[in-house]
């Protein structure tokens, strides 16, 4: 039998038959994918085989085969630095939720969340939400971050998902599409899926005021059919977002605005930090790239942890 992955909660998959049917599928024995090295060798969004057994009058089913993704979403695992994560595969698009504080997202997350859905060419919209609670100063650092990223390519829409602005916008973009919700724990993920879906009906959290973060819930995603053709991939929150399999030469690439100017670079195989006539550098200079990118990039290249940085915009 042929099945879409809805759910995961490491040992205990929800698949769904073409015909709606749903199963509870647990996988026979080890399963490795070729060249990942994951925590879950089967994510939510996958395609997969699987036969039925019953036990106890109870049918489940023994997942046989996963179909290739068309892409996914992988981070490294915060606690086991040599595993991955795979998030979820096959999706369509992205949205990242960025709030300016309460909790706080930098920008530091966000360039390595984009660099790995560049990496997938996976399209990413960046969703800056609660901007009902903003003061004007808030609100001009929100101007500031979508002026950043909309000069680079990335759509960026201002949403409040409790007061209803821009949902309709949103929901209108997830027509006929597997779109991936994701950001850090409290950014008020679930609030906007209610919201699009009230039927729903996701547990939402508050947040933890010592640490102006949200309440970190669970470690796997969950796919939902939404009721106007569309899918969606709920994701709990990520407290960081390490980058996997990447060499150092190629993490430019997945910068647009790096990549638009690297040819102009003195030597082709220039990282951009110590070598001279660097186009790259030479733009971060002008303000033709923004600092922060270039410090999201060094970052990445250095090898630093990014779930530990509490740094600002600047």
């Amino acid at each position: 039998m042929k099945g879409l992955v809805y759910k995961s909660t490491g040992s205990w998959y929800t698949v769904k038959t073409e015909n709606g049917k749903t199963y509870e599928c647990r996988i026979k024995g080890k399963f490795r994918l070729k060249g990942i090295k994951s925590t879950n060798p089967i994510a939510v969004g996958d395609h997969v085989d699987f036969e039925l057994e019953t036990k106890n009058d109870t049918e489940t089913g023994v997942i046989n085969y996963i179909h290739d993704r068309k892409n996914y979403i992988v981070r490294k695992s915060v606690n086991l630095s040599k595993q991955t994560h795979v998030i979820a595969s096959n999706i369509d698009q992205v949205f990242l939720l960025v709030t300016i504080n309460n909790p706080p997202t930098f920008t530091s997350f966000i360039d390595r969340f984009l660099v790995t859905a560049e990496a997938y060419s996976i399209k990413t919209i960046l969703l800056f939400n609660k901007i009902d609670v903003y003061d004007k100063e808030t609100l001009d650092e929100v101007r500031y971050l979508a002026h950043v990223y909309r000069s680079i390519g990335y759509e960026c829409i201002g949403i409040s998902a409790t007061t209803g602005k821009n949902v309709e916008k949103v929901k209108s973009m997830m027509q006929d599409k597997v779109s991936m919700f994701a950001g850090h724990s409290g950014v008020g993920k679930s609030t906007l899926v209610n919201a699009i879906e009230p039927n729903l009906d996701l547990k939402t959290k508050e947040i933890s005021t010592q640490h102006s973060q949200g309440q970190h819930t669970t470690t796997f995603a969950e796919m939902f059919d939404l009721s106007f053709n569309a899918k969606i991939i709920d994701t709990p929150g990520i407290k960081g977002f390490g980058i996997v399999d990447m060499e150092k030469e190629e993490v430019s690439d997945y910068f647009p605005e790096f990549f638009a100017l690297k040819q102009d670079c003195k030597f082709n195989n220039c990282l951009h930090i110590e070598e001279p006539k660097c186009a790259i550098k030479k733009a971060v200079e002008n303000d033709e790239i923004a600092y922060s990118r270039y410090r999201s990039y060094v970052s990445i290249i250095e090898g630093e942890d990014e779930h530990y940085r509490t740094d600002n915009y600047n």
